[in-house]
Parts: C-alpha cells; structure tokens; sequence
C-alpha cells in the first residue's frame, strides 16, 4: 500500500508520468479492507456474502478486481448491472436495488438474470403482475436517522428509500394478490456511521419482520460503516458490531428453523466506502498562490467537476504538499479552477506551498471520480490502479472529442 508520508516521490512520478489532476487507487488497501471484513465475520455459523455498493467507484477495473477477491455486486442501475457483469460478476452474485425507477427499467433487470430488491408498494404489485414466478427481495425502511450528515441518512422515517415497516401488511397483502415470492429482505440507513446501536436496532427491526417470510434466503443489513478521513479520527469499530450482528443473527436463524428444517440463509452487507475509499489519492498541481486581505488561497488545476464531496456534503478530506512535506506549515484555504465556490479546505494547515506544487487529497477512492462531471466544460481525469507495485492507466483523461461525441450539429 502507498503510505503518503513515505512515498512522496513515488506519487510525483505519477504525476509527472501521467499528469495531474489524477485519481489513484492501491488496490493492496481494498484487499485489506475486504479481508479485514471477512475476518470480522468469519463466526457467523451460516453464509456471509460482502457485496460492493459500486456506486463508490464504477471503474470496470475495480470491479473486476474485487471479483476476484469472491466479492459480490451491489448495483443501483441497469448500467451498473452491465458493468459487472463485463467485469466477471455472476448473475445471481448481483443484486439491483434501485429506487425511484420505473417498471420499464426493472423489466431490463429481470432479462438480465440479476437478483432484485424493490422499495416501493407500487412497483412492487406491478412487478407481482408480471413476475410472479421470479424472486425478489424487499427493501424496509426502518425508521432510523443514522449517519454523519442529513443528505447520507436514508433510512429515516421521511426518505424516499424503502417500504416503511408499518406498511407490511400492505406487502403481505400483495404476496397473496400476486403469489410473488420474496426471496430476502434488505435495508441501510446511511453513510459514515460511528454509532453501532443504530446498525443493531435495523438488524433487530429486520430480524423480527423475516420471522414472517417463510421462504428467504437472505437478509441484507446495507453498510455505511465510517472511515478516518484525518489522522486519529474515529471509524465504526467492525469488531464490536461483528460480535453483536453474529450473535443476533445466530439467534434469528434459529428462531426462523423452529418449525422447519435448517435453512441456509445468507448474511450480506454492501459496503463501498469503506472497501474503495482509503485507497484513493487525488493529485493536484498548483495553478496559483493568491493573496487577499484576510487569506491566502491555493488556487488548483481541479474543482467540484472532478471532486464534489467537500462542497456536497461538507466532507473533510486531508490534504498533504508533498512536493514540498518538509516545509514550514502555513495556512491555506485550497481552492479550485472552477467559476464558482469550489473549496476543498478552509484554513488548512499544510506545509508552505508554491506554485506548481502537487498537492494529494485523500481518502479519494470512493464518491470522488464516479461523481464528476464536465461543468465549465472541463475534461474528466485519468485514473491508475497500482497493483504489486505497480502502476496501470484504468481511465484516459478526457479530450475535446470526448466532450462533442454525442452532439448532434444542426445548421443554424
């Protein structure tokens, strides 16, 4: 794994190499924290299934490296489905949970073969229609605010996401109209949570509401573990959290099996940011140093169209000079070349900066990339993947032509 503070010049060389702004992801982190992930589960006495919520990063080549780890796919679109499944990915190692999606959309799901989560009553009867042969699972809104910032808490009684679990009878309902057949039951409350009552209360309010589906084969508790974004920030203590699911589990599947034989059923979690995000950096060279009466701004050859969180979400991601580590620290709000406010840092204390400098954000691997866009019809950034050491271009920066590709001239 790249260890910032030690590898300086190795990220320089990348920079040089490949030009900046530039995304990089050490593949040796993912497989630690997918390892780290197992490990912390391996007592659960039935099935354990990680799938990546790849919504954190689509890059097929993320993908098709943590297929080979024996991942599965968590997916949010037909798009996602298609991409795993080119990167290797099984269909019934796949499941679709989208949202506000129309039937349409679903249909092209089911042609593809991929296991299907549903999380509206109205998409639910008509999918009953149409399928009632095929197995689906449920998505349940537990009614828990869970998470570090109110846009990231999505299983709170008022979000769009999930079946709220007072409307089961109105699903049980369904089922009987339809004769479908539900397969599982999922939810997730949101992203960055340190809290493990809020983890065990969902895994609780889903436990108890499958004691009234005879037939699953899986229960999915979502993820939203947190990560540390700075140097001794606290993270979701996967070890504490492991010993209280397994053990709720453990006793759910023996409650389910009282009067049945023992069934298999399989314990998934989905998580993305806590697989992809630590292995990220994101390189940026220095255009300019400005002075004004109150700040000194490190203007960047980067903006929001490349890196949206810290002005989406108000996330903090560290930021390191390492052209010049060993420099006396100075404070700096580090800015971008966007045409509008696209503040990366406020007030950082980072060591002195000059222009041309390459400046690394970290903790880029996950929602970083996959939310870029073209505004101020800027191009995209090239992404590398290090594997063993070494570095493979998984991305090329975009061009003119990829911006005008898809538009249709007309004489005016």
């Amino acid at each position: 794994m790249i260890q910032v503070e030690k590898n300086n010049e190795q990220l320089i060389k990348l920079a040089n190499k490949y030009g900046t702004p530039l995304y990089i992801y050490d593949t040796c982190k993912i497989k630690k924290q997918y390892q780290k992930m197992l490990y912390a589960f391996k007592n659960i006495k039935k099935n354990f299934l990680i799938n990546y919520a790849c919504k954190a990063n689509t890059n097929l080549n993320i993908l098709k490296f943590l297929q080979k780890l024996g991942s599965g796919l968590d997916t949010v679109s037909i798009q996602e489905i298609e991409i795993g499944l080119k990167a290797g990915f099984l269909q019934n190692k796949i499941i679709y949970t989208p949202n506000c999606v129309s039937i349409n959309e679903i249909k092209k799901a089911v042609e593809l073969g991929v296991k299907i989560n549903l999380d509206n009553i109205s998409i639910l009867e008509q999918f009953g229609e149409y399928f009632p042969n095929y197995s689906i699972g449920i998505r349940i809104n537990p009614h828990i605010m869970a998470g570090s910032n109110p846009k990231i808490s999505v299983g709170h009684i008022d979000s769009k996401f999930g079946i709220s679990y007072y409307q089961i009878p109105h699903i049980k309902k369904i089922i009987r109209n339809t004769r479908i057949n539900i397969d599982g039951l999922h939810m997730h409350t949101g992203s960055d949570i340190l809290d493990i009552k809020s983890f065990l209360d969902g895994a609780k309010i889903l436990f108890q509401i499958a004691l009234d589906f005879p037939d699953i084969n899986y229960i999915d508790l979502g993820s939203g573990f947190k990560v540390p974004y700075t140097k001794g920030d606290r993270k979701t203590d996967l070890s504490c959290l492991s010993k209280i699911i397994i053990q709720e589990f453990n006793n759910f599947c023996k409650n389910y099996n009282k009067n049945k034989k023992d069934k298999d059923i399989t314990l998934i979690f989905e998580p993305g940011k806590f697989l992809v995000s630590e292995s990220g950096y994101f390189l940026v060279s220095v255009n300019v140093i400005k002075h004004t009466m109150s700040t000194v701004f490190a203007g960047v050859d980067s903006g929001f169209n490349h890196f949206i969180r810290p002005m989406f979400y108000d996330a903090y991601h560290n930021i390191e000079n390492i052209s010049n580590p060993s420099g006396c620290f100075r404070y700096y709000t580090v800015v971008g070349y966007i045409c509008e406010s696209d503040t990366f840092g406020f007030n950082r204390k980072i060591a002195e900066i000059h222009e041309g400098d390459v400046l690394c954000i970290k903790n880029a691997g996950a929602y970083c990339f996959s939310m870029s866009s073209n505004y101020n019809s800027r191009y995209r950034p090239s992404e590398v993947m290090i594997i063993n050491g070494k570095d493979f271009l998984i991305r090329k920066r975009e061009t003119m032509k990829d911006l005008l590709q898809n538009i249709v001239e007309i004489p005016i």
